[in-house]
């Protein structure tokens, strides 16, 4: 199976998809259990919500689903949020912290070496060429990449997690205009919550990516389930009606990015 999906643009903005895939090989579908095979941790509807909201955007979408491997984890296994409860490279665990393998079908290193070159390689190999790519064009690049989660599991969080969860590891990863006007743009969306490097600070893309002294720019978007889900629980139906309104405050994000990365191109 294609294990991405990438589309081309002309603008300096390149969005990124690393969780939205549901495509898991039958070999190792049947190695997950029944909770496994729910494929409930999966960023549900992302590329729907963001379609046609930045036309000339370039993206680039993994297929396959995070049990496979995760796409936004470091390749060696480094844990991004040390001493607190996460998932890994190759999730042992959904995010309520029960098992998704058969007893004696978790993943070996063996199985692990195989799908960072069969899955997770090639993914990041694809979205490097895009960065480079726009790069070459623009002079910059801006990485957003696009997430979501449910926003209570207590597993991974206290409390519930606001609507908007933006992540530029404390700034580090794109210019400070880029961070302040996502910031201010969700802080001022009405009926939303907002918070800036709070429970996630930017995944492995955001922090691997983001060198604004290189001319590469990274910023990470988490959305609360809620916003733009029916349900926050199996089937995660899409909400038309939620989605839209959330759209709007969505393509106010990233066409204002789209005009500041234009300007740092100046």
């Amino acid at each position: 199976m294609a294990v991405f999906d990438v589309k081309q643009g002309s603008s300096p903005v390149i969005l990124a998809f690393p969780h939205t895939g549901t495509d898991v090989p039958p070999a190792i579908r049947d190695r997950l259990n029944e909770n496994g095979q729910l494929l409930a941790d999966t960023d549900w509807h992302i590329h729907e919500l963001y379609a046609g909201l930045l036309p000339d955007a370039t993206t680039v979408r993994a297929t396959f689903h995070r049990y496979v491997i995760d796409a936004n984890r470091d390749p060696d296994g480094v844990s991004l949020y040390p001493g607190q409860n996460t998932t890994g490279l190759v999730p042992e665990t959904d995010f309520d912290g029960v098992g998704i393998w058969r007893q004696g079908e978790e993943p070996t290193s063996k199985d692990i070496a195989d799908r960072l070159a069969d899955f997770h390689a090639p993914y990041h190999a694809a979205l490097k060429a895009e960065i480079e790519r726009v790069k070459a064009m623009h002079g910059m690049a801006v990485l957003y990449d696009c997430h979501s989660i449910r926003s209570l599991i207590p597993f991974l969080f206290e409390g519930p997690l606001p609507d908007f969860n933006i992540g530029t590891d404390m700034g580090r990863t794109c210019d400070a205009r880029i961070e302040k006007a996502a910031a201010e743009i969700a802080g001022r969306a009405e009926g939303y919550t907002s918070v800036v490097n709070g429970r996630f600070k930017g995944g492995w893309t955001t922090r691997h990516y983001g060198r604004p002294d290189t001319g590469v720019h990274a910023i990470q978007m988490e959305l609360a389930q809620g916003t733009h889900l029916a349900t926050e629980a199996l089937p995660f139906a899409y909400d038309a009606g939620k989605a839209e309104a959330l759209r709007r405050n969505l393509k106010d994000i990233l066409t204002t990015i789209e005009a500041i990365a234009l300007d740092l191109k100046r």
